[in-house]
């Protein structure tokens, strides 16, 4: 009998394989799982076996992340990082402090801000003029679907109260029509574009610091959803490339090709060619992500009925639809029809059912191709599309961090949906009760990539160490069970791998080891929990 690499004892083992959900020991030879049981695994171990000694602590699969932006998150680490906060002077304190440690820093950029900290999360010009006066500064919002600039920013930028809009964005405006120095959604660009870009090295550094943060929290793959150049930022697939060509990739990675939206069906060679060359050992990129609007907080989701006013009145604004719904149909179908995966942001319900006429199109044009097309962010769902996510196919990618009550939530989001609209937020036991699929991922950086924090919330519909006993939506919580599943074999699932996600014979051995068991902790405490071991492949990426 041939003996295992690495032999895992005294359970227990989550499996996330139905016919066997528990066990006690895991075999791993190679980078593959050899034996998943109990006392009979033991056979397995030789003179050279690494024995692994559970002692109750509890074996899981690795998380895989359905929705992240690794490089960028990676990136700002080492930029202006306003993300440990919520404090408006503390936010000026630390961009002083940056600023005055950069000195031959020609932009100040990074961000994490939250709308939270602003009145009408609208911070100003003069805020950031107060503290760096001297040198543009462009910092974006904790959604990464706005931008907090100065006065030298918008100068080098030629904005002024004479500048339009854009056509996918909004400048802010004070009382006398100058810009106030908030840029919603594209208006952003006007001023990022300017700024110079980060090099190769600085995306290489990036991504190695986003793979060692990431693998300290259990996740072993990913869905990176934006390779391309977007809002300034260069395409951060060289990273991927270089990083899997030298072996410094431990992760697995797919990657989500870029869809300018500005542009039409002339691009789909161009993302055939991308995803030729864009892809060596653990990095493949053969999904497309489509943008289909912004985001509830800056009225940008797209809505099938108007926002409301403070004063609970409907507005004239149902947000903004990015691709043309009649060509998003013709788009997604011809994507499909090539074998892409089309990963959509779809945050508003309008959008959500834009995105899932578009995959009925393809569907009735092509054929189930099962490419696993996914609809991630699902803010608002309109209760007539629930069912639609099982008929066609369709995966539910969802943040589960969001969906708790937060000031941005009360503040910013409820007064403007209203109560009939607000409750359609982020329905994920409506949507397990349709029968759809569920993936799960964090959009990190716009928050925490850490995948306990999200089943925490995803169980409770609150955020981790809330005391004030509110909880968002009750009726939409789901058992810990099958929120360990979106975010395990669900994510390995839409991220391609379907050797990955469960524990079995044959899959491939990427393992976490948790301090304890959270299937039979309290739920309350699910967020307490830490990552001690990180495996991928059977070789061990993070832990003694």
């Amino acid at each position: 009998m041939t003996t295992a690499d690495l032999v895992f004892t005294g359970g227990p083992v989550f499996t996330g394989d139905p016919a066997r959900t528990r066990a006690t020991s895991l075999a791993v030879t190679g980078e593959r799982i050899t034996a998943v049981g109990h006392d009979e695994v033991r056979e397995l171990v030789g003179p050279g076996t690494e024995v692994v000694d559970l002692a109750g602590r509890l074996l899981i699969p690795g998380f895989q992340d359905s929705h992240i932006h690794a490089v960028f998150g990676g990136v700002e680490l080492a930029q202006c990082d306003l993300s440990g906060t919520t404090g408006a002077d503390e936010y000026l304190r630390i961009i002083a402090a940056y600023a005055a440690a950069h000195p031959g820093q020609e932009w100040i950029t990074g961000g994490g801000w939250s709308l939270e900290s602003f009145e009408g999360g609208l911070p100003t010009r003069q805020l950031l003029d107060s503290v760096v006066p001297d040198r543009p500064v462009i910092l974006v919002n904790r959604d990464h679907h706005g931008a907090w600039a100065n006065s030298r920013a918008l100068e080098r930028a030629g904005i002024t109260a004479d500048t339009p809009d854009p056509a996918d964005g909004r400048i802010e405006r004070d009382a006398a029509g100058a810009p106030s120095g908030v840029l919603q959604e594209g208006a952003a660009d006007l001023v990022s574009r300017l700024v110079p870009p980060t090099t190769r090295a600085d995306r290489i550094a990036g991504l190695l610091r986003a793979q060692e943060l990431l693998h300290s929290l259990g996740v072993t793959g990913w869905q990176d959803a934006l390779l391309g150049e977007f809002s300034g930022r260069p395409d951060p697939s060289d990273a991927y490339l270089t990083c899997a060509q030298d072996g410094t990739l431990t992760a697995r990675v797919t990657g989500a090709l870029w869809w300018d939206r500005a542009r039409g069906a002339e691009q789909i060679p161009e993302l055939v060619a991308l995803r030729a060359k864009s892809s060596h050992g653990r990095f493949r990129a053969g999904s497309v992500k489509i943008m289909q609007d912004g985001i509830a907080e800056n009225f940008t989701a797209a809505l099938t009925s108007p926002y409301l006013d403070a004063c609970g009145c409907a507005t004239a604004n149902t947000g903004l639809s990015f691709v043309d719904p009649e060509a998003l149909r013709g788009h997604v179908t011809a994507l499909d029809a090539l074998g892409f995966q089309v990963h959509f942001h779809a945050l508003g319900d309008r959008a959500v059912r834009e995105a899932l006429d578009a995959i009925e199109a393809a569907v009735a044009a092509n054929g189930r191709r099962g490419n696993r097309h996914h609809l991630a962010h699902l803010q608002v769902v309109h209760p007539d599309d629930l069912t639609r996510f099982a008929r066609l196919g369709a995966l539910a990618n969802i943040q589960p961090l969001w969906a708790a009550h937060e000031p941005q939530m009360d503040e910013l989001t409820i007064p403007f949906l209203g109560p009939e609209r607000a409750a359609w937020q982020y329905p994920f036991g409506d949507l397990v009760r349709a029968g759809a699929t569920l993936v799960a991922g964090s959009d990190w950086p716009v928050s925490s990539p850490d995948p306990l924090a999200g089943l925490h919330v995803a169980v409770n519909r609150a955020e981790p160490g809330a005391t004030d006993g509110r909880v968002f939506y009750p009726e939409q919580r789901i058992d810990l069970t099958t929120a360990l599943g979106a975010y395990t074999a669900g994510s390995a699932y839409v991220n391609g791998h379907d050797d990955a996600g469960s524990l079995r014979p044959g899959h491939l051995a990427d393992l976490v080891v948790l301090d304890r068991d959270i299937l039979t902790a309290p739920p309350a405490e699910i967020a307490e929990a830490r990552v001690e071991q990180t495996f991928v492949g059977g070789v061990r990426v993070h832990g003694a």
